[in-house]
């Protein structure tokens, strides 16, 4: 229902971090990731006893929580005047994280975005990260950008 979205992602499949888009309104996003067994982050981070890095978990609050309401937001407003098929970019400017717990391969997760503010093109929320016993697994408060580019085909 919302997952058109994800066509404007500028990800390809193993830096994606995003299965689906549940809820996606103006003020909120939730979406889902299944992390892979053998994604590349897993076979150095611990050698024998996979876990998640902070990082990973990081990146999938951001692109779920931040960049998928920034698309959303951006090309619905019209004085920011992005088009549909404009090459959009996410710049992530702060972030302000809290882990609570481990993620393993193989692992469901859940992020929940509230929007904090939208203005001048920046784009602020608080961030939540649910393993699939909707525990808590990281939270915090991410700000970004989206900013259009423009490709050049030599």
């Amino acid at each position: 229902m919302n997952n058109h979205i994800l066509s404007h992602l500028p990800y390809k499949s193993s830096f994606r971090f995003v299965d689906n888009i549940s809820l996606l309104n103006e003020d909120e996003v939730m979406g889902e990731y299944t992390l892979r067994n053998d994604a590349f982050f897993y076979e150095d981070h611990f050698v024998g006893n996979p876990v998640t890095p902070g990082v990973i978990i990081t990146e999938i609050m951001a692109q779920i929580g931040l960049v998928v309401l920034g698309m959303f937001l951006v090309l619905k407003e019209p004085r920011l005047n992005f088009m549909e098929n404009d090459s959009l970019f996410p710049l992530l400017t702060s972030t302000d994280v809290s882990f609570y717990k481990i993620v393993l391969p193989g692992q469901k997760v859940t992020v929940i975005s509230k929007k904090q503010y939208f203005r001048f093109g920046k784009l602020k929320c608080y961030v939540e990260l649910l393993d699939s016993s909707k525990e808590l697994v990281a939270k915090g408060m991410f700000s970004g950008v989206i900013k259009k580019i423009n490709i050049k085909n030599d």
